[in-house]
């Protein structure tokens, strides 16, 4: 594993005063919810601010941000989520100038009732509020745009009369855009440089132990536990030339041997399992890889700046919810027919069965597909710059 030294981002000159922020995130999803949490705090200390991160399960930072936990990312405070309504705990921590509640999580009514009755009792009720925040989920569908920015009153409470406001990250110039650090495409233009003895892609790949061999295509896979997984591996396995599969630990990594326990032999189709993997190391695994398999939200934004060819594992919600959010990402993405049924099969759960063959894989269509997104969504302010550019419009 690299060092946490490697792992921290380069500071990059602001002009705009830095600030302090609270984030505030509820586990639901560790891969998630907290990974985009600590990206965002992560971004925001290497352009020069200083974050509390407040986080009621923050055990998958050890593995996804080593040293987090420990104090030894410069910016960055990681604290248990009860510390957030512990009077004394708070009296000793300055006042910061934005909230940002993570994904619908409400920050503890003793936080908010200790920073109102405190400035109140300085004369700075209603004054030097926060500039307060509820980042929202990641979604292409309509309803983004027109709710990106909207003021919520507060009604009541020792907040009444403050204003918070939603904040959705979006694929359009009228939503909050993506985190992309701005040091990201350098970092994956070096990472990938081809030098005389394959630059630092072939150095991680050995240092991953995977052998990878020439003619291979190598495909990572991060999944839930789609039903289509079978017909997957049976269809790479009848492909021309062999194919490397990637598998994270974790659930993906659980489908797969539990499927290959069941006996099925493959003669063109390799399987190496991964470790868990830090954020920066599974960046290094999407730019190496020729076909990327995502889930959830933090991952495919990854994925798309990666510019490989790409299908996103949407997270399945009960009431079928995430269909038409799946079906406005294609939209968005511009897939074809191909692409798109694959993902609709790849996706395809008990509530909403699949009814084709998972269609073949097409990756030279497919990249032109993800790499015409990509340089599109490159023209747009990424989400820190845009959560920074609001913060100081606010305050």
């Amino acid at each position: 594993m690299p060092s946490t030294a490697s792992l921290q981002q380069t500071p990059h000159a602001t002009a705009q005063p830095n600030l302090l922020w609270d984030v505030f995130c509820r586990v639901i999803d560790n891969f998630g919810d907290l990974g985009v949490c600590w990206r965002l705090s992560a971004d925001l200390a290497s352009r020069g601010h200083r974050v509390r991160l407040w986080v009621d399960d923050a055990s998958a930072l050890q593995w996804m941000a080593p040293g987090a936990l420990d104090g030894r990312w410069p910016g960055v405070q990681v604290l248990p989520w009860n510390l957030s309504h512990d009077a004394a705990f708070l009296a000793s921590l300055p006042a910061a100038n934005v909230w940002v509640e993570g994904f619908g999580c409400e920050i503890a009514p003793d936080f908010i009732a200790h920073h109102a009755y405190s400035t109140g009792a300085t004369g700075q009720f209603l004054v030097n509020n926060p500039v307060w925040i509820n980042l929202e989920y990641l979604s292409a569908e309509p309803f983004v745009e027109r709710s990106h920015g909207l003021p919520s009153p507060i009604m009541g409470g020792p907040a009444k009369g403050w204003t918070k406001h939603f904040f959705y990250p979006g694929f359009t110039t009228h939503t909050g855009g993506l985190l992309c650090e701005p040091d990201l495409l350098q970092h994956q233009r070096h990472f990938l440089d081809n030098a005389p003895t394959g630059g630092q892609r072939a150095a991680w790949l050995a240092q991953m132990g995977i052998n990878a061999e020439t003619g291979e295509t190598l495909i990572s896979l991060f999944c839930y536990e789609p039903a289509a997984l079978p017909a997957l591996l049976a269809q790479l396995d009848t492909r021309p030339t062999p194919t490397h599969l990637l598998v994270t630990a974790g659930r993906a990594g659980a489908a797969v041997r539990k499927f290959m326990d069941n006996g099925p032999t493959l003669r063109q189709v390799r399987i190496s399992y991964l470790p868990p993997l830090n954020q920066v190391d599974f960046d290094h695994l999407l730019w190496t890889s020729d076909l990327n398999f995502v889930r959830g939200e933090d991952s495919v934004v990854r994925a798309l700046w990666a510019g490989k060819p790409l299908v996103w594992q949407i997270y399945p919600q009960d009431d079928d919810a995430h269909i038409p959010k799946l079906d406005a990402f294609l939209d968005m993405l511009g897939a074809e027919a191909g692409l798109r049924a694959f993902h609709q099969v790849w996706n395809a759960g008990p509530s909403h069965p699949g009814t084709a063959t998972l269609p073949a894989i097409d990756l030279p269509s497919w990249s032109q597909t993800v790499q015409a997104t990509r340089e599109r969504l490159l023209q747009m302010d990424d989400l820190t710059s845009q959560l920074l550019q609001f913060a100081q419009k606010k305050r």
